[in-house]
C-alpha cells in the first residue's frame, strides 16, 4: 500500500512526540554511559593516554550518543530543526575536526563537552526552539 505524502508527513512529523514503555529509563542509561564514556575519553587525552587504549572509549561514546539521538528523532524528526539538534550536529562537526586538528584534541572535546553540557540543560523553550522552517511548523509542533 502506498502511503500518500500527507500520510508520510504525518509518520515523520507526529502532531505529538512518539513514545514507547522504558523510554525515559532507557535515556537516563544511555545519557549516563555517555557522559562517563565521554568523561574517560577526555580524561585519558588530558591525561596522555594512548590512543590505543582510549579507542574503545571513543566508540562507546560515539555510540552512545547516537542512539540518544536516534531515540530523539524517533519521536519527531522535527528535532532536526531545532536548536538542540543544531548543537548535536556541531559537536559532530568539531568530533570530525579532531583527527585533522590531533595537536587541539582537547581543547576540541572540551568545547563539545560545553556545548552538550549548556544544550542538554537549557530550559525547553530554547532547547525545542526551531532554527530552520520555524514558520512550517510553528502551529504543528508545541513542546511542553
Amino acid at each position: 500500500m502506498q502511503a500518500t505524502q500527507g500520510e508520510l508527513v504525518h509518520v515523520l512529523f507526529p502532531v505529538s512526540p512518539r513514545v514507547f514503555p522504558f523510554r525515559r529509563g532507557i535515556r537516563i542509561a544511555l545519557r549516563t554511559a555517555h557522559i562517563f564514556t565521554s568523561g574517560v575519553l577526555l580524561g585519558g587525552y588530558i591525561f596522555h593516554e594512548p590512543a590505543s587504549v582510549l579507542e574503545p572509549w571513543l566508540w562507546w561514546s560515539v555510540i552512545t550518543g547516537l542512539l540518544l539521538f536516534a531515540l530523539d528523532l524517533f519521536a519527531t524528526l522535527v528535532l532536526m530543526f531545532e536548536l538542540h539538534a543544531v548543537a548535536v550536529l556541531a559537536k559532530i562537526i568539531l568530533l570530525a575536526i579532531v583527527p585533522v586538528a590531533w595537536d587541539h584534541r582537547v581543547p576540541l572535546l572540551v568545547i563539545i563537552l560545553v556545548i552538550g553540557g549548556i544544550s542538554s540543560h537549557m530550559p525547553a523553550r530554547f532547547r525545542h526552539r526551531l532554527v530552520f522552517f520555524r514558520s512550517r511548523f510553528a502551529d504543528y509542533w508545541r513542546w511542553g
